[in-house]
C-alpha cells in the first residue's frame, strides 16, 4: 500500500470515526461528513492519475457537485434547529416530538 492510500484511508477513518464518537452537536457531525466527502472526493480524482488511465472521469465532479448540495441541506438544518431548539446539541432534538 502507498503513501497516498494510506493517507485516503486512515483521513476517511479519522472522519467515520469522529462521526461515531464526537456526536453532541451537530456542526460536529456535519463537519465529519464533510470530511469523508471530501477524503472519498480527493481519491476520486487521483484514481485516473493512479491507473494511467488517459478518459477523465465526471464521478469526482459529480460527487462534489452532491457534496456542496449536502453542505448547504445541512447548514440550513443547522440554522432551523438552532432557532427552534435554541443550541445545536444532538440531545436535544427528540424525533418522537412534533
Amino acid at each position: 500500500m502507498s503513501l497516498l492510500h494510506l493517507s485516503f484511508y486512515s483521513a476517511f477513518a479519522m472522519s467515520s470515526l469522529g462521526l461515531a464518537f464526537h456526536r453532541t452537536h451537530l456542526i460536529s457531525a456535519l463537519l465529519c461528513l464533510e470530511g469523508m466527502m471530501l477524503s472519498m472526493y480527493v481519491a476520486l480524482s487521483m484514481w485516473p492519475i493512479q491507473t494511467q488511465t488517459s478518459s477523465h472521469m465526471m464521478l469526482p465532479i459529480l460527487m462534489l457537485t452532491f457534496s456542496a448540495c449536502e453542505a448547504g441541506t445541512g447548514l440550513a438544518l443547522l440554522v432551523a434547529s438552532t432557532r427552534t431548539h435554541g443550541s445545536d446539541h444532538l440531545h436535544n432534538f427528540n424525533l418522537l416530538k412534533c
